[in-house]
């Protein structure tokens, strides 16, 4: 049997969009969720496209700060920086929380908006892909604490070392958003997969492609969305005004994308079984609201004991 986890999004672009900048308010919002029973906590990653806290500083504080949860991005955008030095920020993380850290990793959405940033990086959109896949394949050779040499389209070095090395051997484990053609990628090599489809069905379909072509044992897990309300109406239009101010596009068009739920809590814990029904064994919890300690309260209180904890692996 395996045990359905639960982890939570720190709320870094909400308080870029809110003008509140306070990253040690993060920090203690990852230090209750710990205390609150959630599994994992996480941080995502846009520096110039959705503003917020760098993820891996953050992280840094955040473990220091923890005991016991796993410290995870959600997602890290490996193209946009060189894997020589995301190996060692990703170790040093690694080797300081005591081999906490989960590597969530994508290539980037394709958005106007996201093709602009990476403009402004100097990294060909178009390559983000293969990007991804050296830097990972790169990083694993580095973590082994060995002089290792690398030759790629994008990146290249010879007899390149890095100290100190991840806590665990062969580094943190990666994984990787995306769904239909990005399947392959996970099943080949990814440690997990990290999507956000809205449809369970669809999610069990994936998770299926996943399993039949995977090389090696892929955690299944589920980024969604949640906005909590005794009144179903109400949190629609809570909803709606989080997701609108985060994206600046019609909540419409978002959540026919990505995983989002607004209602009560028992019918929240009915829609969560249905995803880990289809196999998702991790949920990363994004909460759309401006009050993310009530929420984490909430959601720990009234939504994860209704929640299948116990599933066949």
């Amino acid at each position: 049997m395996a045990e359905t986890r639960f982890g939570y999004l720190l709320p870094t672009r909400d308080q870029t969009v809110t003008g509140e900048h306070a990253p040690r308010r993060l920090v203690e919002q990852a230090r209750l969720a710990e205390t609150l029973g959630y599994d994992s906590v996480w941080a995502g990653d846009s520096p110039i496209t959705r503003q917020r806290a760098d993820p891996l500083l953050l992280m840094a504080a955040v473990a220091q700060a923890t005991e016991r949860v796993a410290l995870g991005t959600a997602v890290l955008l490996p193209a946009l920086r060189h894997p020589i030095l995301l190996a060692h920020q990703l170790g040093t993380l690694d080797r300081l929380s005591g081999g906490r850290v989960i590597a969530g990793m994508g290539a980037g959405f394709p958005t106007d908006a996201t093709r602009a940033q990476f403009t402004a990086l100097g990294v060909g959109f178009a390559t983000r892909g293969r990007r991804l896949e050296e830097s990972i394949e790169a990083m694993r050779l580095l973590w082994s604490g060995e002089a290792v040499s690398f030759k790629g389209e994008h990146f290249a070095f010879e007899d390149v070392s890095i100290a100190p090395p991840p806590a665990r051997p062969g580094g943190p484990p990666i994984w990787l958003a995306g769904g239909g053609p990005a399947l392959r990628r996970v099943a080949r090599i990814a440690d997990g997969w990290l999507p956000y489809p809205p449809d369970h069905g669809t999610y069990a379909h994936e998770a299926d492609t996943i399993r039949q072509a995977a090389q090696r044992p892929v955690t299944s897990a589920l980024y969604a969305t949640f906005c909590l309300d005794d009144d179903p109406e109400r949190a629609r239009e809570r909803l709606r005004k989080s997701i609108e101010r985060y994206y600046n596009a019609p909540l419409e068009f978002v959540a026919s994308i990505q995983a989002m739920f607004a209602g009560t809590p028992e019918d929240a814990a009915a829609w969560l079984d249905r995803y880990v029904e289809a196999g998702a064994r991790h949920i990363v919890v994004r909460f759309a609201t401006d009050d993310h300690e009530t929420a984490l309260e909430e959601f720990a209180g009234r939504v994860r004991p209704l929640v299948r904890m116990e599933v066949s692996s």
